[in-house]
């Protein structure tokens, strides 16, 4: 009686054998879920740790971009050359096409009350919204080169320029040792030491700095970089105005005010050798350029309330024919964007004086 009832409360050994694979299947899908969110590793960089050493250098700005965080929003269009379409499928380098794009120029760093002057480099974003649904988002900074190659040393950059609470300034020696540890940075420290700050977004050449590949009808694949180069001259000593910390998205809008702003999309192609997945290195100038089309900015607003707040720029966001490389860098910046649009859209913006929510929603 004992044994029957035992034998009649216990599932049939097929049974138990699937059960059991069921649930070792289970505790390895989520071992390996907490293995990416870090949960199992604490000493592991995850994209939470990655931007929150970001916003630490700038402070914590609810609301906002933890990178980028000062901008101004701009709209306009791209309009075709069709000499890019025979290296590409994407919709937009067909000839004759007009795509729409919602853009925004900004500072790097975390901090939206940050003087213009307090950094030399600008940034452009920008989302082509293509007529079949499909989307190009890309962001390009004005720099020859990435100051290094891998998001653990981007971490590690973060936290070795981290300001001393004692002076509010980067300990010497911890920044001294990073840059010694770290050969691949002294192109970027190069370019630093002539670099200036712009007295206009308008006249700056945006980089993609990271490679891509663009793959045509046949199948085929060609690794490239892009610059959106400016058709408006740059004018002046590059300077702002003595006291003036706020002229950069004022001077956008002026110029808009008086007619569209234009730079030319030109299609920067790799050339065997090159470094595809390492954004420290530059391509040499002689190589092949193709001048994919003209951007238009016909319009700017106040990021608070334009059409760039709700914009993520995740630059993995591709259409038909444009695809990333294996540079590890894009896959971080796409994982970190995302942490901070999470972020951004559960808190409310708090700007001195105003009581505006969702400053800086993306």
């Amino acid at each position: 009686m004992t044994d029957e009832i035992g034998a009649r409360s216990r599932p049939p050994t097929h049974t138990a054998w699937r059960w059991a694979l069921i649930g070792l299947a289970v505790a390895g899908f989520a071992a390996a879920f907490g293995y990416v969110a870090g949960w199992l590793a604490p000493g592991r960089l995850t994209p939470h740790r990655l931007v929150n050493a970001v916003a630490a250098n700038g402070g914590e700005h609810a609301g906002f971009r933890r990178n980028h965080a000062k901008g101004v929003c701009v709209a306009g269009r791209f309009e075709s050359s069709g000499a890019l379409a025979g290296f590409s499928t994407a919709s937009l380098f067909a000839a004759g096409t007009s795509t729409p794009v919602v853009g925004r120029f900004a500072l790097p760093g975390s901090n939206p009350y940050a003087a213009d002057s307090s950094v030399p480099i600008r940034s452009l974003a920008l989302r082509f919204d293509l007529p079949d649904g499909e989307q190009w988002r890309t962001g390009m900074n004005a720099m020859a080169v990435f100051p290094v190659s891998t998001p653990q040393a981007f971490y590690a950059l973060q936290m070795a320029t981290h300001a001393d609470p004692a002076t509010g300034k980067p300990d010497p020696a911890k920044t001294k040792a990073f840059f010694s540890s770290h050969p691949e940075t002294a192109r970027f420290l190069a370019w630093v030491k002539t670099a200036k700050p712009s007295a206009s977004y308008a006249t700056e050449t945006y980089r993609s700095i990271n490679a891509f590949y663009l793959r045509d009808a046949s199948g085929d694949r060609h690794a490239v970089r892009w610059a959106m180069v400016p058709e408006q001259p740059a004018e002046g000593d590059g300077g702002p105005a003595a006291g003036d910390t706020d002229y950069l998205a004022a001077d956008i809008g002026k110029r808009l005010a008086a007619g569209p702003l234009r730079w030319h999309l030109q299609m920067v192609f790799a050339a065997p050798g090159d470094a595809v997945d390492d954004a420290t290195i530059a391509w040499p100038d002689d190589r092949r350029t193709v001048d994919a089309g003209t951007l238009v900015l016909t319009s700017s607003q106040p990021q608070a309330d334009g059409p760039c707040r709700d914009v993520n720029y995740d630059p993995t966001i591709l259409p038909r024919g444009i695809e990333t490389s294996d540079d590890p860098l894009l896959a971080a910046r796409s994982a970190t964007y995302a942490d901070s649009y999470l972020r951004r859209t559960s808190e409310e913006a708090h700007v001195p004086g105003t009581k505006h929510p969702g400053e800086d929603k993306r």
